[in-house]
């Protein structure tokens, strides 16, 4: 996958002229994961994750989809998926279509909230909302709603960030049951690949040991206004 040195045009983000902008903290969560990993990312990666918002304050980052890659078997998956949220990109019209992520500071939980936009041809946007949260076995987890969530590891590269699925479990009536291999959807890799000059790429890859690569989506963003 090619993301270095993309030139694909974004929309950046402006903040309204009478919205004061969220103020950063320090943030030393994705840090303490990464361990020393933390200094092999780029400075803007270690800027991104490395600064925290008070709780209730949002950062938007504005983009476009470049590509988009499904198969037959990731249609009906991404499809089925509908029924709890729509956590998988679905519509190949996305492409070339305005993104919008929104990340927002969870002061309950100690997480964060995510809102990611997909622009379509046709109709609504599909929107997909998640929360990370600093928690479980492997110290990171992303919970989609309906019970269903997914544990992370994450790993540090000279040029990216990767969250990479672990496992993935249900929770009902406050119990855990971590799902089979065999019922998992499969292996989940999304990265944050800084390309310079206040650009990032975001990428979504599920491959199935049986079905190989089932989905795949690029997008690539600006860096919000401070």
């Amino acid at each position: 996958m090619e993301v270095q040195g993309h030139k694909q045009q974004v929309i950046p983000f402006v903040p309204a002229n009478d919205a004061k902008a969220p103020q950063p903290l320090p943030d030393s969560r994705f840090r303490n994961l990464l361990g020393d990993g933390w200094n092999r990312l780029p400075a803007a990666i270690r800027k991104r994750f490395g600064k925290r918002l008070k709780g209730g304050d949002s950062v938007t980052y504005q983009g476009v989809v470049t590509s988009m890659r499904m198969n037959r078997t990731g249609h009906v998956l991404a499809q089925l998926a509908r029924l709890v949220g729509a956590p998988l990109p679905y519509d190949m019209t996305s492409v070339d279509r305005p993104a919008v992520v929104i990340v927002t500071e969870d002061s309950v939980t100690n997480g964060q909230f995510w809102i990611r936009q997909y622009g379509r041809a046709k109709g609504f946007p599909q929107t997909v909302h998640s929360s990370k949260r600093f928690a479980g076995p492997t110290g990171l987890e992303e919970y989609i709603g309906y019970g269903i969530g997914m544990a992370l590891r994450v790993q540090a590269t000279a040029h990216a960030l990767l969250f990479k699925s672990d496992h993935f479990f249900l929770q009902l009536c406050g119990r855990r049951i971590r799902l089979p291999r065999l019922l998992s959807p499969g292996a989940l890799v999304i990265g944050h690949h800084d390309l310079g000059d206040g650009q990032f790429a975001f990428t979504l890859s599920l491959k199935h040991r049986v079905f190989g690569e089932m989905i795949a989506q690029d997008a690539v963003f600006q860096d919000a206004k401070e």
